[in-house]
């Protein structure tokens, strides 16, 4: 009998380029061995040069989206990404804050306080790089309020985190000050990612019973053009490592390894900054095939 995937949901915009938002995150959830499922809250027009124009997506046509695949599917891990406005925030906080709906349920009559989805990640997408606004305040303020304590992990940059905690994060001391702002706003776990950074540091922090708990996953920086979408791939992958069981430390240190990998096996796309590589396993695997074959 064929192993059952664990389902993980994307909640994010569409990238024509595919670099990032929800094509890119099939791709990784793909890579994860996880099936992945898709909500699209805004399309760009965009390449690897830049955003050009975002139009947000009807907010009940993402809803009842959102339902009709809670309905039908076991869904083991959520990813939200880009958002794009206040309306698109509210509309994934109210589905998140109650247990999806059964077939012929309108949301109208959902219960409040039921069960949650497990396993969400909000990657707060505030600026693309090439720095288009993907949220404004109102909906960034929202999203603080609504989502944040929903998730069980958050994973800004630092550049995120530093608008959203309001202080500066140059160095690990400034992030783990900004974690701890994070926390005092709701959020159980945060991993601030510092591949913008000199020396790729990403800090994990996290409640336990023991109190705050942190750990520092340190590499090299890599110098490469193709880097559009690796907070996406982060994300991403760590939600399909917590959908697979994993813990925190070890979901954020594997995602860290494949993102880094991504990277390296990221080859020149468009003419500006590339994607990463996240199907680059299915290149290692045809060339492991290729060398045992007679010449």
């Amino acid at each position: 009998m064929p192993e059952k995937l664990p389902v993980v949901l994307t909640i994010a915009g569409f990238d024509p380029s595919s670099g990032a938002g929800v094509t890119a995150d099939i791709k990784t959830i793909a890579a994860h061995a996880c099936y992945g499922v898709a909500c699209i809250t805004a399309l760009t027009v965009q390449s690897t040069a830049g955003v050009k124009r975002v139009a947000v997506v009807d907010p009940c046509v993402l809803s009842e989206s959102l339902e009709e695949l809670a309905a039908d599917l076991e869904i083991a891990a959520v990813h939200i990404g880009m958002l794009g406005s206040e309306k698109i925030v509210k509309a994934v906080a109210d589905f998140l804050s109650g247990e999806p709906l059964t077939h012929g349920e309108s949301p109208s009559t959902r219960v409040p306080g039921r069960a949650r989805l497990p396993n969400i990640v909000l990657d707060p997408i505030l600026r693309s790089s090439s720095g288009a606004e993907l949220l404004n305040a109102a909906g960034i303020s929202l999203m603080v309020e609504t989502l944040l304590p929903l998730a069980d992990v958050i994973t800004p940059n630092v550049d995120e985190a530093a608008l959203i905690a309001g202080i500066k994060v140059r160095d690990l001391e400034e992030m783990k000050a900004a974690s701890a702002k994070l926390h005092d706003m709701g959020a159980v776990a945060v991993v601030i990612t510092g591949g913008h950074l000199e020396k790729a540091i990403d800090l994990l922090s996290f409640r336990s019973r023991r109190g705050i708990e942190q750990e520092v996953f340190k590499a090299d920086r890599r110098r490469s053009n193709s880097t559009h979408g690796t907070g996406c791939a982060f994300a991403t992958a760590m939600a399909c490592h917590l959908a697979l069981d994993r813990g925190l430390p070890e979901a954020a240190l594997l995602a860290k390894t494949y993102v880094t990998a991504a990277i390296a096996n990221g080859h020149p796309l468009g003419r500006g900054i590339g994607p990463v590589h996240h199907l680059y396993r299915m290149s290692q695997q045809r060339r492991a095939a290729g060398s045992g074959s007679e010449t």
